[in-house]
């Protein structure tokens, strides 16, 4: 009997590459076979870890009590889904004409679990090796099968791989059950948490509380147009010896004060000619490194709107589908210093457009393996940086062709030289005050050739001459001074969340220190789009437009977890030294033993600080149960008063902090417990994703205990009920029936075909209350005056807006335009005479 080799894939398009590329490897049913070789493939992961429940029975059942869930020895299961496929790999792997058995799957730590967890549960015992590739070309594919890995050579990717899995089982199965036992079971779904999903949302959170948080500062701009014998130019004041200090928003031309604007402004209307100085110089600009996948997913997000994980599946396609890019995958953003020939090799092979610029590199001889930006087997892990192979470029889909135009031309620009700019620095001074104005032409396109940039470009800023005079003269033209605020700061975008969990929670721009915070980073460039995409599905987070934007349960969540202070799911930058442990398995300085020892106690302390009594504090809401403050934890506002209740005592009156998928605000609790009713309320959610309003009652248990409760009626659900004679008409709806104002909505008398008043509009939308004229004014015009104060359920911010009344009957939002810049003065018949001179000079 011939012995064969068993090589095992991780998607079945692999196996057939490899079938194709090492010779006639015929199909065999679901395999391929010949007398050396048998080749299939997994289809991603067949196996996992067991359930606690799968553990012990008693685990089903989700207590405090049962946690810390640590198993002596994590046990495997097949996927059942995937199941038929495990069983045929396990055939093969026990067949006994298989001597040996390659592992294929994909080059990195993901790969390396698909496999070791295969070959484990099916209780494999025969030799491994390892097949490494970074292309799927013929070529690398034949070379790799020459240079195949020995198994002891794998061992600390593998201890990484199974590190990391047990570790997010451990954190993941504790801390959801902890949370959701302790945070409650909020509508029936459990508080999922993770290893690195929490750290991640918590970021997104911060930087809404930030948004939300951010109290806006006005400040003032001067701005002044000068004449001079060639034209017009502008400049704006600059703030004398200004240095950057603490304040972000400080800027050299922000003046926080009003008066001292003014004050200037004065001395400058009236101060006469500007004495004119300049500089110029030439700076450089060195063309950006070679792509890595999380610096592609970010820029394929800024230019084009795709989410990460849309680039990575076309990254993918390009490398495993088409073989014209490497192994997408990958952290690094260097080439390895022997690779100077396959990279002459490849720019000679490029076709088209990129063909010119790529011979450009090659005659200039700017391909250089002691460049430490490119080639640097110090920054090259497991694969290099993403760059084209040889291969022909064929027809792509849209969405594949924008990639892989990004990856050819950074490829190709990487090795050109700077691109050089002339700037102009002008000084302006008119009384002792400066105005700065500055220009920017392209001299020299260096590497931006390759981006079609050229230096045509004329410099718009109105030179100097000798007619100026010796110092420079010009003429003040106007001035004006610009009212402004500042802004809080920008919600993430896919582009900079994945640049934030790159460092840890640090935007980090500089492409050097950002290779520096590589090792402590959320996660790995291969997982962190499928972070984003999981916190999504969980209905943690939400895509509007490009923006990502956490949800009240979001906000629930953080605010249990930081409440409890468990800085294990909370912590970007303590999450981000735990995957630089990871990543020191993975390189051997750490064993896997030192590693799930810390994972382990840090399992440990999170459960210590859920099992510890919740934290409070007094607040200043009085109740009438006891007239003391009410007490506030991470749930509720309650009393300090209790009432036994089956055995148990539990608060006179409570509120919980989220209603409906909605957050209580204090001064909302205080008004519902002095009134006993509020509303009707807007931003109400139900489990179905529907929003809707209702009132707010506190009742009286049959316990004897006051609780809060949803009165619908007000949301439609009783209208029918209700006898609208006794309410006054004030309008009439689009179907021609009389509107009446009832206490909680303005409701038609007509009915839509499914029996539900054609016209219904609560009295409280977002904070306001509507009134009659409001709604005589929407359905008389269709379209209400301009309404000020409404507050959005989702950002919390004020804004004004017109109601509006749609053909089909719906309303909407109109928002006014948006208003330019305060302009606090006019020119002044000085400044208008100067204008005028300087005309008359100009057309000399």
């Amino acid at each position: 009997m011939p012995e064969k080799t068993l090589i095992i894939a991780e998607k079945p398009s692999v196996a057939t590459d490899l079938a194709r590329v090492l010779g006639k490897v015929p199909k065999n049913g679901d395999f391929f076979e010949n007398d050396e070789y048998v080749i299939s493939s997994a289809v991603g992961h067949l196996v996992e870890l067991i359930m606690p429940e799968e553990i012990d029975k008693t685990y089903k059942r989700w207590t405090l009590t049962d946690l810390p869930i640590v198993p002596k020895k994590f046990k495997l299961r097949p996927i059942d889904r995937t199941k038929a496929k495990f069983q045929e790999l396990k055939k093969l792997i026990k067949r006994e004409d298989v001597t040996t058995v390659v592992n294929a799957c994909d080059a990195g730590r993901e790969g390396e679990l698909i496999f070791t967890y295969i070959n484990e549960l099916a209780n494999g015992k025969k030799p491994v090796k390892r097949l490494w590739m970074s292309s799927m070309t013929p070529d690398a594919i034949r070379t790799a099968f020459a240079n195949l890995r020995e198994a002891d050579e794998m061992q600390p990717l593998q201890d990484a791989a199974r590190s990391r899995s047990e570790a997010d089982w451990l954190i993941g199965i504790n801390g959801t059950r902890g949370a959701t036992v302790q945070f409650g079971r909020r509508g029936g779904t459990a508080a999922t948490v993770g290893r690195v999903q929490t750290p991640t949302l918590s970021i997104v959170f911060q930087r809404e509380l930030d948004i939300r948080n951010f109290v806006p500062r006005d400040y003032w701009r001067l701005v002044a147009d000068f004449g001079i014998h060639s034209g017009e130019y502008q400049g704006y004041y600059q703030k004398p010896d200004f240095k950057k200090g603490d304040d972000e928003h400080d800027r050299a031309d922000r003046l926080w004060e009003k008066e001292d604007a003014e004050k200037i402004f004065e001395a400058v209307t009236n101060g006469g000619d500007a004495e004119v100085t300049e500089t110029k110089k030439r700076t450089k600009q060195i063309a950006p490194r070679l792509y890595d996948l999380t610096s592609l997913q970010r820029e394929a997000n800024s230019r084009y709107g795709f989410p990460a994980g849309m680039t990575l599946n076309i990254a993918q396609a390009l490398y495993e589908k088409h073989k014209m890019t490497t192994y997408p995958r990958t952290s690094s953003r260097a080439l390895p210093e022997d690779y100077g020939p396959t990279v002459r090799n490849t720019l000679s092979q490029l076709e088209g457009d990129y063909t010119p610029h790529a011979q450009k590199a090659l005659d200039n001889d700017w391909v250089h393996t002691g460049n430490k930006r490119i080639f640097n087997n110090a920054q090259v892990t497991d694969h290099f940086a993403i760059i084209p192979t040889e291969v022909k470029p064929k027809k792509l889909q849209e969405k594949e062709e924008k990639i892989y135009d990004m990856i050819v031309r950074r490829f190709i620009a990487v090795f050109y030289p700077h691109a050089e700019f002339d700037v102009t620095t002008r000084m302006s001074v008119v009384a002792e005050h400066t105005f700065k104005t500055e220009g920017k032409v392209l001299a020299v396109p260096g590497w931006l050739d390759v981006y079609g940039k050229a230096t045509h470009d004329k410099d718009t800023l109105a030179p100097l001459s000798p007619e100026d005079g010796e110092p420079a003269k010009a003429k003040v033209i106007n001035v004006e001074m610009e009212e402004d605020q500042t802004r809080p700061p920008p919600r993430y975008t896919e582009a900079t969340l994945l640049a934030a969990m790159e460092g840890a929670g640090k935007l980090v721009e500089d492409e050097e220190l950002a290779e520096a915070m590589k090792e402590t980073g959320l996660g790995t460039p291969a997982t962190r789009a499928s972070t984003i995409d999981h916190l999504i599905k969980e209905k943690y987070m939400l895509r509007e437009g490009r923006e990502i934007v956490p949800t009240t349960k979001a906000e629930g969540l953080m605010q249990f977890l930081k409440a409890f202070k468990i800085e294990t799911l909370t912590s970007p930058a303590l999450t981000g030294e735990w995957e630089h442990k990871l990543r020191d398995v993975e390189a051997g300085k750490m064993s896997r033993d030192q590693f799930m020892q810390g994972i382990t106690e840090m399992t440990d302390d999170m459960i210590k600080k859920l099992n510890s009594p919740p934290p409070k504090q007094k607040s200043s809401i009085k109740s009438p149960t006891d007239d003391d403050f009410l007490m506030e934890d991470h749930r509720s506002w309650h009393s300090q008063d209790t009432i036994e209740v089956r055995g148990r005592s539990i608060p006179s009156l409570a509120v919980n902090k989220v209603i409906g998928n909605r957050k209580m605000t204090p001064e909302e609790v205080a008004l519902l417990i002095e009134k006993r009713e509020i509303g009707p309320l807007d931003g109400f959610m139900s489990r179905s994703g529907k929003a809707f309003s209702a009132m707010l009652k506190m009742v009286q248990k049959d316990n004897g205990s006051l609780r809060v409760e949803l009165d619908f009626g007000e949301n439609g659900e009783g209208d029918g009920d209700i006898d609208l004679t006794q309410y006054p008409v004030i309008a009439q709806a689009p179907d021609g029936t009389n509107v009446h104002e009832t206490p909680n909505a303005y409701i038609s008398e007509g009915k839509d075909k499914k029996g539900k008043p054609s016209f219904r509009m609560s009295r409280n939308m977002l904070g306001k209350t509507l009134s009659p004229d409001d709604i005589k004014k929407l359905l008389s015009d269709k379209k209400t005056d301009l309404i000020k104060g409404f507050r959005s359920n989702r950002t919390k911010r004020l804004f004004d807006a017109f109601l509006v009344l749609k053909d089909g009957g719906g309303i909407g939002f109109e928002f006014p335009p948006r208003a330019p810049k305060k302009k606090a003065a006019k020119k002044s018949a000085k400044n208008k005479t100067a204008k005028k001179a300087a005309e008359a000079e100009t057309s000399e």
